[in-house]
């Protein structure tokens, strides 16, 4: 059968209209699972009795167990194909998320005291690290996912459309989380925060089904698409991996042990670090920056619309950055220009913070800032890292990066205990992006950028 010679704007927009709208879903899912604890924190640290530091650090070490299966956690995927791997992830980390319904009820035997933990404190930490060993390997996955797919010169969109699922899981769920709280509060004498939990577990097992029905593997396995579509896309990824092998990035690495041990490999990591201790800081503890505005303590709904305006504000900005990154084949100072509007933001939350208005307007210039950075930062990694490489050095950059998402909520919930404010945790926030920002000027001053997407055939 003759098909007609394709064109790479046609094909590559087929896939993306194809696959986009399935991780979108998923990512909405289990981004939702990952943070709904900063609303279950409203009732659920006062039920139980936690202190703010309790909270902060339970909140964060979730990152711990994401640390320690990331890198594994993609070369599995590597090995075993990513539509069953995805989907493995999605169904445990459901199963694990509804478990916190009840985590002042689970049996731990000797554990909380071989630790010195009171038991319902460790449940908490206990389930927190599981979820992130089971997540370990989702964002990354994606992230290399789409390189089998889409080449760098269209990578910056592709991922900022990927992930306004943070701003849309954000601007959907804290209001579906608040509303929640409240309708479900006292039905069959449980607290609104244990059907949080329950309620919002569930779409996370139907995606993991849906994944593992939908998901082709690569181009090769995509049926939907036509044998010259496959070799189109198969040919520019080649030419995308013949520019990373040219260019001049500090000699980028190509094998597993180059990756983990490149310098490139390690600033990113900071830099990263720098976004995420900032968006997870922030996100961790928005709703509770909100209720201290002096909105009623048990106006979930209330707080949760306020809390989806900076994310929805945020989603608009990730999406323009992205496409302007990608329109102009510009990426450092697109990551480093984010940083440094992130900075803007949690300085002015010092300042302005006591007010609704003031509070509201730095939260979005945050989260506009992070998620800009989210959406520009991995056209740079991905497009020096190849073949073994890629694999491990996304996940080594996504795990040592992603740490900060331990250490920004951890560090927000000591200096409140100790405090009873947060400007001074804030404002290391605001330092290390500027860090990041200089980090990643520095780290890319002599990259060469792929071919832009008007050069492709």
């Amino acid at each position: 059968m003759n098909h007609p010679e394709p064109t790479a704007d046609a094909t590559f927009g087929r896939i993306a209209r194809r696959l986009l709208p399935l991780l979108f879903l998923s990512y909405i899912v289990a981004y939702l699972d990952r943070v709904n604890v900063g609303f279950a924190k409203l009732q659920m640290a006062t039920e139980l009795a936690w202190s703010d530091a309790v909270y902060g650090f339970g909140a964060g070490i979730f990152f711990l167990g994401y640390f320690l299966f990331e890198v594994p956690s993609n070369l599995l995927l590597q090995r075993v194909g990513a539509r069953r791997w995805i989907a493995r992830i999605m169904i445990s980390w459901g199963l694990i998320s509804s478990a916190f319904a009840v985590v002042d009820r689970l049996p731990w035997g000797p554990l909380p005291a071989f630790f010195g933990v009171e038991r319902v404190e460790f449940g908490f930490y206990a389930l927190r690290l599981l979820l992130g060993l089971a997540e370990a390997g989702f964002f990354p996955g994606i992230i290399l996912y789409l390189t089998y797919w889409f080449p760098s010169a269209r990578r910056a969109r592709t991922v900022a459309w990927f992930m306004t699922a943070i701003a849309a899981a954000n601007v959907i769920g804290a209001p579906l989380s608040g509303w929640i709280m409240e309708a479900f509060d006292g039905t069959t004498g449980w607290s609104g925060w244990r059907w949080l939990f329950l309620i919002e577990g569930i779409p996370s097992l139907i995606m993991g089904g849906v994944i593992l029905a939908a998901l082709p593997d690569g181009p090769m396995s995509a049926t939907w698409l036509t044998p010259p579509e496959r070799q189109l896309v198969v040919d520019a990824l080649a030419a995308d991996a013949d520019h990373a092998t040219t260019s001049n990035v500090a000699h980028a690495p190509r094998s597993l042990r180059e990756a983990m041990t490149h310098r490139a490999v390690w600033a990113l990591a900071f830099v990263y670090f720098a976004g995420t201790v900032s968006l997870y800081g922030v996100n961790f503890w928005m709703p509770t920056l909100i209720q201290d505005l002096g909105i009623d303590r048990s106006a979930y709904l209330h707080i949760g619309l306020l809390t989806a305006i900076p994310w929805g504000i945020a989603g608009v900005t990730m999406v323009v950055a992205g496409a302007h990154s990608d329109r102009t084949g510009e990426r450092r100072w697109h990551v480093a220009g984010a940083l440094l509007v992130t900075a803007a933001g949690l300085t002015m939350l010092t300042l302005t913070g006591s007010t609704v208005v003031g509070a509201i307007t730095a939260l979005a210039i945050i989260a506009s800032g992070v998620l800009a950075f989210f959406a520009t930062f991995w056209t740079i990694p991905t497009g020096f890292l190849q073949h073994s490489a890629a694999a491990a050095g996304i996940a080594w950059i996504n795990s040592v990066g992603g740490l900060g998402g331990h250490f920004g909520p951890d560090l927000i919930g000591r200096v409140r205990t100790a405090t009873g404010g947060a400007s001074g945790a804030l404002l290391t926030l605001a330092a290390l992006a500027v860090a990041g920002a200089l980090v990643v000027l520095w780290v890319t001053r002599r990259v060469t950028l792929p071919p832009q997407r008007s050069r492709e055939r």
